[in-house]
Protein backbone atom coordinates (compact mmCIF):
# COMPACT_ATOMS: atom_id res chain seq x y z
CA UNK A 1 0.00 0.00 0.00
CA UNK A 2 2.75 2.33 1.05
CA UNK A 3 4.36 2.50 -2.67
CA UNK A 4 0.88 3.10 -3.92
CA UNK A 5 -0.30 5.89 -1.80
CA UNK A 6 2.94 7.52 -2.29
CA UNK A 7 3.61 6.87 -5.98
CA UNK A 8 -0.46 8.61 -5.83
CA UNK A 9 0.14 11.42 -4.41
CA UNK A 10 3.76 12.11 -6.55
CA UNK A 11 1.72 12.18 -9.80
CA UNK A 12 -1.16 14.76 -8.16
CA UNK A 13 1.39 16.66 -7.42
CA UNK A 14 3.60 16.61 -10.89
CA UNK A 15 -0.05 17.67 -12.20
CA UNK A 16 -0.83 20.16 -9.99
CA UNK A 17 -3.45 19.16 -7.94
CA UNK A 18 -3.84 21.52 -4.61
CA UNK A 19 -1.35 19.87 -1.85
CA UNK A 20 -3.92 18.99 0.68
CA UNK A 21 -6.32 17.21 -1.90
CA UNK A 22 -3.39 15.40 -3.23
CA UNK A 23 -2.39 14.30 -0.28
CA UNK A 24 -6.36 13.34 0.86
CA UNK A 25 -6.98 11.76 -2.25
CA UNK A 26 -3.66 9.70 -2.01
CA UNK A 27 -4.96 8.41 1.17
CA UNK A 28 -8.38 7.23 -0.28
CA UNK A 29 -6.61 5.53 -3.05
CA UNK A 30 -4.50 3.93 0.04
CA UNK A 31 -7.20 3.23 2.25
CA UNK A 32 -10.61 1.84 0.05
CA UNK A 33 -7.92 -0.10 -2.24
CA UNK A 34 -5.42 -1.54 -0.08
CA UNK A 35 -7.47 -1.86 3.48
CA UNK A 36 -11.04 -3.06 4.76
CA UNK A 37 -11.37 -0.16 6.69
CA UNK A 38 -14.88 2.02 6.52
CA UNK A 39 -14.96 5.05 4.73
CA UNK A 40 -16.25 6.63 8.27
CA UNK A 41 -11.87 6.49 9.19
CA UNK A 42 -11.23 9.39 6.54
CA UNK A 43 -13.46 12.13 8.56
CA UNK A 44 -12.75 10.28 11.86
CA UNK A 45 -8.91 11.08 11.40
CA UNK A 46 -9.11 14.46 9.84
CA UNK A 47 -11.21 15.60 12.90
CA UNK A 48 -8.55 14.11 15.65
CA UNK A 49 -5.84 15.63 14.01
CA UNK A 50 -7.89 18.85 13.90
CA UNK A 51 -9.56 18.61 17.63
CA UNK A 52 -6.02 20.11 19.46
CA UNK A 53 -6.05 22.73 21.42
CA UNK A 54 -2.49 24.01 20.59
CA UNK A 55 -3.57 24.30 17.23
CA UNK A 56 -6.04 26.96 18.00
CA UNK A 57 -2.94 29.46 17.78
CA UNK A 58 -2.28 28.81 14.63
CA UNK A 59 -5.30 30.97 12.88
CA UNK A 60 -4.97 33.30 15.51
CA UNK A 61 -1.21 33.86 14.72
CA UNK A 62 -2.01 35.00 11.59
CA UNK A 63 -4.69 37.31 12.21
CA UNK A 64 -2.61 39.08 14.82
CA UNK A 65 0.16 39.16 11.36
CA UNK A 66 -3.14 40.41 8.97
CA UNK A 67 -4.05 42.99 11.65
CA UNK A 68 -0.75 44.72 12.39
CA UNK A 69 -0.58 44.75 8.29
CA UNK A 70 -3.60 46.86 8.23
CA UNK A 71 -2.86 48.53 11.33
CA UNK A 72 -0.16 50.77 11.03
CA UNK A 73 1.91 48.34 13.19
CA UNK A 74 4.09 46.89 10.11
CA UNK A 75 5.33 50.25 9.00
CA UNK A 76 5.98 51.13 11.95
CA UNK A 77 8.61 48.60 12.34
CA UNK A 78 10.34 49.40 9.37
CA UNK A 79 10.68 53.17 10.22
CA UNK A 80 12.31 51.75 13.56
CA UNK A 81 14.45 49.72 11.54
CA UNK A 82 15.52 52.27 9.60
CA UNK A 83 15.86 55.06 11.73
CA UNK A 84 18.83 52.29 13.11
CA UNK A 85 20.65 51.08 10.46
CA UNK A 86 19.17 53.18 8.03
CA UNK A 87 22.29 55.48 7.51
CA UNK A 88 24.96 53.23 6.57
CA UNK A 89 25.38 52.05 2.70
CA UNK A 90 23.02 49.48 2.27
CA UNK A 91 21.22 50.47 5.31
CA UNK A 92 17.41 49.63 3.38
CA UNK A 93 18.54 46.24 2.86
CA UNK A 94 19.43 45.70 6.54
CA UNK A 95 16.39 47.21 7.72
CA UNK A 96 14.03 44.49 5.72
CA UNK A 97 16.03 42.04 7.34
CA UNK A 98 15.86 43.30 10.84
CA UNK A 99 12.45 44.33 10.15
CA UNK A 100 11.47 40.98 9.07
CA UNK A 101 13.47 39.81 11.91
CA UNK A 102 10.92 41.99 14.51
CA UNK A 103 7.82 41.25 12.37
CA UNK A 104 8.67 37.67 12.87
CA UNK A 105 8.34 37.88 16.71
CA UNK A 106 4.61 38.38 16.15
CA UNK A 107 3.06 36.64 13.31
CA UNK A 108 4.88 33.05 12.67
CA UNK A 109 4.28 33.19 9.14
CA UNK A 110 6.99 33.70 6.69
CA UNK A 111 3.84 34.48 4.01
CA UNK A 112 2.31 37.23 5.98
CA UNK A 113 5.76 38.36 6.75
CA UNK A 114 6.07 38.97 3.33
CA UNK A 115 3.13 40.72 2.31
CA UNK A 116 3.48 43.17 5.49
CA UNK A 117 7.04 44.22 5.48
CA UNK A 118 7.47 43.80 1.74
CA UNK A 119 4.76 46.13 0.55
CA UNK A 120 6.67 48.37 2.38
CA UNK A 121 9.95 48.04 1.72
CA UNK A 122 10.26 46.77 -1.78
CA UNK A 123 8.73 49.82 -3.44
CA UNK A 124 11.17 51.83 -1.00
CA UNK A 125 14.39 49.77 -2.30
CA UNK A 126 13.08 50.10 -6.03
CA UNK A 127 13.08 53.60 -5.49
CA UNK A 128 16.45 54.29 -4.04
CA UNK A 129 17.79 52.07 -6.89
CA UNK A 130 18.05 48.28 -6.21
CA UNK A 131 17.69 45.75 -8.45
CA UNK A 132 14.50 44.36 -8.38
CA UNK A 133 16.01 40.57 -8.24
CA UNK A 134 18.30 41.24 -5.54
CA UNK A 135 15.40 42.98 -3.15
CA UNK A 136 12.40 40.34 -3.84
CA UNK A 137 15.11 37.79 -2.68
CA UNK A 138 15.74 39.72 -0.41
CA UNK A 139 12.54 40.37 0.91
CA UNK A 140 11.49 36.36 1.03
CA UNK A 141 14.55 35.26 2.35
CA UNK A 142 14.45 37.72 5.33
CA UNK A 143 10.49 36.39 5.64
CA UNK A 144 11.77 32.89 6.31
CA UNK A 145 12.53 34.10 9.68
CA UNK A 146 8.64 34.06 10.26
CA UNK A 147 8.89 30.23 10.53
CA UNK A 148 11.90 30.22 12.70
CA UNK A 149 11.76 32.63 15.43
CA UNK A 150 9.20 32.29 17.76
CA UNK A 151 5.90 32.33 17.72
CA UNK A 152 6.44 29.77 14.86
CA UNK A 153 3.26 27.93 13.16
CA UNK A 154 5.82 25.07 11.95
CA UNK A 155 7.04 24.66 15.28
CA UNK A 156 3.23 24.60 16.63
CA UNK A 157 3.40 21.74 14.10
CA UNK A 158 5.98 19.94 14.96
CA UNK A 159 5.03 19.88 18.76
CA UNK A 160 1.51 18.89 17.78
CA UNK A 161 2.99 15.90 16.00
CA UNK A 162 5.52 14.49 18.19
CA UNK A 163 4.13 15.74 21.85
CA UNK A 164 7.16 18.11 22.03
CA UNK A 165 7.21 21.09 24.57
CA UNK A 166 6.26 23.83 22.32
CA UNK A 167 7.89 26.88 24.65
CA UNK A 168 10.81 24.61 24.35
CA UNK A 169 10.72 24.76 20.58
CA UNK A 170 10.20 28.55 20.85
CA UNK A 171 13.09 28.97 22.76
CA UNK A 172 15.20 26.88 20.49
CA UNK A 173 14.31 29.11 17.60
CA UNK A 174 15.67 32.86 19.27
CA UNK A 175 19.22 31.59 18.65
CA UNK A 176 19.05 30.24 15.38
CA UNK A 177 16.68 33.11 14.01
CA UNK A 178 19.43 35.45 15.25
CA UNK A 179 22.12 33.93 13.72
CA UNK A 180 20.40 33.64 10.26
CA UNK A 181 19.40 37.11 10.68
CA UNK A 182 22.29 38.19 11.10
CA UNK A 183 24.55 36.29 8.86
CA UNK A 184 21.80 37.85 5.93
CA UNK A 185 22.21 41.43 7.16
CA UNK A 186 26.10 41.33 6.67
CA UNK A 187 25.35 39.70 3.09
CA UNK A 188 23.34 42.00 2.25
CA UNK A 189 25.03 45.25 3.29
CA UNK A 190 28.71 43.59 2.09
CA UNK A 191 26.86 42.92 -1.16
CA UNK A 192 25.75 46.41 -1.51
CA UNK A 193 29.24 48.29 -1.01
CA UNK A 194 30.47 46.22 -3.51
CA UNK A 195 27.91 46.61 -5.72
CA UNK A 196 27.58 50.36 -5.01
CA UNK A 197 24.05 50.27 -3.90
CA UNK A 198 21.91 51.99 -1.36
CA UNK A 199 24.26 54.96 -1.04
CA UNK A 200 21.17 57.37 -0.01
CA UNK A 201 19.52 55.01 2.13
CA UNK A 202 19.60 57.38 4.99
CA UNK A 203 17.67 60.17 3.40
CA UNK A 204 14.23 60.55 4.58
CA UNK A 205 14.34 57.81 7.69
CA UNK A 206 13.10 58.88 10.75
CA UNK A 207 15.24 60.86 14.21
CA UNK A 208 15.76 57.48 16.34
CA UNK A 209 14.21 58.79 19.56
CA UNK A 210 10.85 59.40 16.88
CA UNK A 211 10.90 56.49 15.38
CA UNK A 212 11.15 54.76 18.60
CA UNK A 213 7.97 56.77 20.14
CA UNK A 214 6.35 55.91 16.86
CA UNK A 215 6.58 52.36 17.30
CA UNK A 216 6.73 51.82 20.57
CA UNK A 217 3.30 49.46 20.36
CA UNK A 218 4.43 47.70 17.91
CA UNK A 219 7.74 46.60 20.18
CA UNK A 220 5.37 46.01 22.53
CA UNK A 221 3.71 43.66 21.46
CA UNK A 222 6.13 40.55 21.20
CA UNK A 223 7.28 41.17 24.44
CA UNK A 224 4.06 40.93 25.70
CA UNK A 225 3.61 37.58 23.77
CA UNK A 226 7.03 35.95 24.52
CA UNK A 227 6.98 36.92 28.25
CA UNK A 228 3.38 35.99 28.57
CA UNK A 229 4.54 32.17 27.25
CA UNK A 230 7.79 32.15 29.20
CA UNK A 231 6.52 34.16 32.23
CA UNK A 232 4.19 31.51 32.79
CA UNK A 233 1.09 33.06 32.72
CA UNK A 234 -0.07 32.08 28.54
CA UNK A 235 0.29 28.85 27.12
CA UNK A 236 1.17 29.85 23.44
CA UNK A 237 -2.50 29.42 22.36
CA UNK A 238 -3.34 32.05 25.13
CA UNK A 239 -0.93 34.11 23.87
CA UNK A 240 -1.90 34.08 20.47
CA UNK A 241 -5.45 35.27 21.58
CA UNK A 242 -4.10 38.55 23.27
CA UNK A 243 -1.93 39.14 20.18
CA UNK A 244 -4.81 39.62 18.08
CA UNK A 245 -6.79 41.40 20.41
CA UNK A 246 -3.53 43.97 21.21
CA UNK A 247 -3.78 44.68 17.41
CA UNK A 248 -7.20 45.38 16.90
CA UNK A 249 -7.21 48.00 19.74
CA UNK A 250 -3.63 49.53 18.95
CA UNK A 251 -4.79 49.57 14.79
CA UNK A 252 -8.71 50.74 15.78
CA UNK A 253 -8.61 53.21 18.99
CA UNK A 254 -4.49 53.85 19.77
CA UNK A 255 -3.20 54.74 16.10
CA UNK A 256 -6.33 54.93 14.10
CA UNK A 257 -5.38 53.70 11.04
CA UNK A 258 -7.05 50.55 11.11
CA UNK A 259 -11.16 50.62 9.54
CA UNK A 260 -13.81 48.51 10.24
CA UNK A 261 -13.64 47.57 6.59
CA UNK A 262 -10.00 46.66 6.94
CA UNK A 263 -10.69 44.59 9.95
CA UNK A 264 -13.57 42.60 7.99
CA UNK A 265 -10.74 41.46 5.16
CA UNK A 266 -8.27 40.55 7.45
CA UNK A 267 -10.60 38.58 8.97
CA UNK A 268 -11.36 37.46 5.87
CA UNK A 269 -8.05 36.46 4.42
CA UNK A 270 -7.01 35.05 7.78
CA UNK A 271 -9.82 32.47 7.64
CA UNK A 272 -9.19 31.55 4.17
CA UNK A 273 -5.34 31.27 4.80
CA UNK A 274 -6.14 29.11 8.41
CA UNK A 275 -8.58 27.19 6.19
CA UNK A 276 -6.28 26.15 3.60
CA UNK A 277 -3.48 25.02 6.55
CA UNK A 278 -6.09 22.98 8.79
CA UNK A 279 -7.06 21.51 5.52
CA UNK A 280 -3.57 20.16 4.73
CA UNK A 281 -2.69 18.97 9.03
CA UNK A 282 -5.91 16.93 8.42
CA UNK A 283 -5.07 15.45 4.94
CA UNK A 284 -1.59 14.96 6.28
CA UNK A 285 -2.68 13.14 9.47
CA UNK A 286 -4.98 11.02 7.35
CA UNK A 287 -1.86 9.74 5.73
CA UNK A 288 0.27 9.06 8.84
CA UNK A 289 -2.61 6.61 9.93
CA UNK A 290 -2.07 4.89 7.15
CA UNK A 291 1.43 5.03 7.15
CA UNK A 292 1.89 3.85 11.10
CA UNK A 293 -0.56 1.03 10.16
CA UNK A 294 1.59 -0.01 7.68
CA UNK A 295 4.40 0.32 9.97
CA UNK A 296 6.58 2.45 8.09
CA UNK A 297 7.81 4.80 11.05
CA UNK A 298 9.52 1.91 12.84
CA UNK A 299 10.70 0.91 9.34
CA UNK A 300 11.80 3.77 8.41
CA UNK A 301 13.78 4.45 11.60
CA UNK A 302 15.15 1.15 11.91
CA UNK A 303 16.56 1.58 8.19
CA UNK A 304 17.98 5.17 9.05
CA UNK A 305 20.13 3.93 11.91
CA UNK A 306 21.18 0.45 10.55
CA UNK A 307 22.66 2.43 7.30
CA UNK A 308 23.35 5.51 8.99
CA UNK A 309 25.39 4.63 12.15
CA UNK A 310 25.80 7.74 13.87
CA UNK A 311 24.53 10.97 14.95
CA UNK A 312 26.82 12.98 11.74
CA UNK A 313 25.63 11.11 9.27
CA UNK A 314 22.52 10.38 10.09
CA UNK A 315 21.99 14.59 10.70
CA UNK A 316 23.45 14.82 7.26
CA UNK A 317 20.79 12.33 4.95
CA UNK A 318 18.06 13.79 6.78
CA UNK A 319 18.96 17.38 6.28
CA UNK A 320 20.22 16.60 2.18
CA UNK A 321 16.35 14.55 2.37
CA UNK A 322 14.29 17.04 4.11
CA UNK A 323 15.92 20.10 1.94
CA UNK A 324 14.84 18.04 -1.24
CA UNK A 325 11.42 17.45 -0.11
CA UNK A 326 10.67 20.82 0.91
CA UNK A 327 11.58 22.05 -2.72
CA UNK A 328 8.39 20.39 -3.87
CA UNK A 329 5.62 19.52 -0.45
CA UNK A 330 4.24 22.23 1.62
CA UNK A 331 6.40 22.96 5.23
CA UNK A 332 3.13 21.57 7.08
CA UNK A 333 2.76 18.43 4.88
CA UNK A 334 5.76 17.32 5.64
CA UNK A 335 5.94 18.07 9.47
CA UNK A 336 2.59 16.23 10.11
CA UNK A 337 3.62 13.19 8.04
CA UNK A 338 7.48 13.06 8.50
CA UNK A 339 8.45 14.63 12.36
CA UNK A 340 7.10 11.42 14.24
CA UNK A 341 9.22 9.02 11.93
CA UNK A 342 12.37 11.02 11.43
CA UNK A 343 11.99 11.90 15.67
CA UNK A 344 12.04 8.29 16.30
CA UNK A 345 14.83 7.68 14.35
CA UNK A 346 17.32 10.52 15.56
CA UNK A 347 16.08 10.00 18.93
CA UNK A 348 17.54 6.31 18.64
CA UNK A 349 21.22 7.48 18.52
CA UNK A 350 20.90 10.55 21.01
CA UNK A 351 19.50 13.47 19.46
CA UNK A 352 17.65 15.53 21.37
CA UNK A 353 13.57 16.12 20.19
CA UNK A 354 14.01 20.17 20.57
CA UNK A 355 16.89 20.35 18.59
CA UNK A 356 15.77 18.06 16.11
CA UNK A 357 12.65 19.98 15.99
CA UNK A 358 14.84 23.23 15.36
CA UNK A 359 16.66 21.37 12.73
CA UNK A 360 13.91 20.38 11.29
CA UNK A 361 11.92 23.70 11.13
CA UNK A 362 14.82 25.91 9.58
CA UNK A 363 15.49 23.00 6.53
CA UNK A 364 11.94 23.14 5.38
CA UNK A 365 11.80 26.48 5.40
CA UNK A 366 14.22 26.84 3.08
CA UNK A 367 11.68 24.87 0.96
CA UNK A 368 9.69 28.17 1.19
CA UNK A 369 12.66 29.77 -0.76
CA UNK A 370 13.49 27.33 -3.39
CA UNK A 371 11.82 26.48 -6.65
CA UNK A 372 9.69 25.32 -7.83
CA UNK A 373 6.91 25.93 -4.84
CA UNK A 374 8.57 28.18 -3.06
CA UNK A 375 5.45 30.59 -1.73
CA UNK A 376 7.78 33.19 -0.41
CA UNK A 377 9.15 33.55 -4.00
CA UNK A 378 5.87 33.83 -5.50
CA UNK A 379 4.58 36.23 -3.06
CA UNK A 380 8.07 38.66 -2.96
CA UNK A 381 7.71 38.68 -7.08
CA UNK A 382 4.04 39.42 -7.18
CA UNK A 383 4.89 42.42 -5.00
CA UNK A 384 8.22 43.66 -6.76
CA UNK A 385 6.21 42.68 -10.11
CA UNK A 386 9.19 40.65 -11.78
CA UNK A 387 9.68 36.94 -12.10
CA UNK A 388 11.01 34.18 -10.06
CA UNK A 389 13.80 34.23 -12.83
CA UNK A 390 15.04 37.74 -12.16
CA UNK A 391 15.17 36.39 -8.49
CA UNK A 392 17.28 33.33 -8.64
CA UNK A 393 20.93 34.53 -8.91
CA UNK A 394 21.28 36.45 -5.54
CA UNK A 395 18.69 33.96 -4.17
CA UNK A 396 21.70 31.36 -4.88
CA UNK A 397 23.82 33.58 -2.30
CA UNK A 398 21.29 33.91 0.08
CA UNK A 399 20.33 30.08 0.12
CA UNK A 400 23.73 29.03 0.13
CA UNK A 401 24.29 31.60 3.37
CA UNK A 402 21.38 30.09 5.32
CA UNK A 403 22.39 26.35 4.33
CA UNK A 404 25.67 27.12 6.40
CA UNK A 405 23.91 28.14 9.57
CA UNK A 406 21.57 25.19 9.48
CA UNK A 407 24.93 23.25 9.48
CA UNK A 408 26.18 25.28 12.06
CA UNK A 409 22.70 24.39 13.96
CA UNK A 410 22.29 20.78 12.64
CA UNK A 411 26.50 19.86 14.52
CA UNK A 412 26.84 22.40 17.37
CA UNK A 413 23.51 21.74 19.07
CA UNK A 414 24.73 24.63 21.70
CA UNK A 415 22.74 26.91 19.56
CA UNK A 416 19.34 25.98 19.65
CA UNK A 417 19.77 24.16 23.35
CA UNK A 418 21.45 26.38 25.19
CA UNK A 419 18.08 28.19 26.29
CA UNK A 420 15.99 25.71 26.38
CA UNK A 421 18.67 24.39 28.76
CA UNK A 422 18.67 27.88 30.98
CA UNK A 423 14.83 28.15 31.42
CA UNK A 424 14.44 24.71 31.97
CA UNK A 425 16.18 24.58 35.21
Amino acid sequence: MTGALVSAMLVLFAISVPIAIAIGLASMIGLFGFTTLPAIVVPQQIFIALDKFPLAAIPFFILAGNLMEVGGLSRRLVEFARAFVGQIQGGLAATCVLTCMLFSAISGSSVATTFAVGVVLIPAMRQYGYPVGFVAALMATSAELGVIIPPSIPMILYGVATQTSIPQLFLAGILPGLMIAGALLMTAVIWCRVKGWGKRDGEGSLPRLTAIRRAVWALLMPLLIMGGIYGGVTTPTEASVIAVVYAMVVGLFLHKEMTWADLVNAFRKSVVTSAVIMFIIGTASLMGYLLNRQGVPDAAALWLTSTFDGPASLMLAINAMLFIIGMFIETGASIIVLAPILQDAAARVGIEPVHFGTVMVVNLALGMITPPLGVNLFAAAQIAGCSVTQMLKPLMVFVGVIVLCLLVITFVPAVSMTLPSLMGR
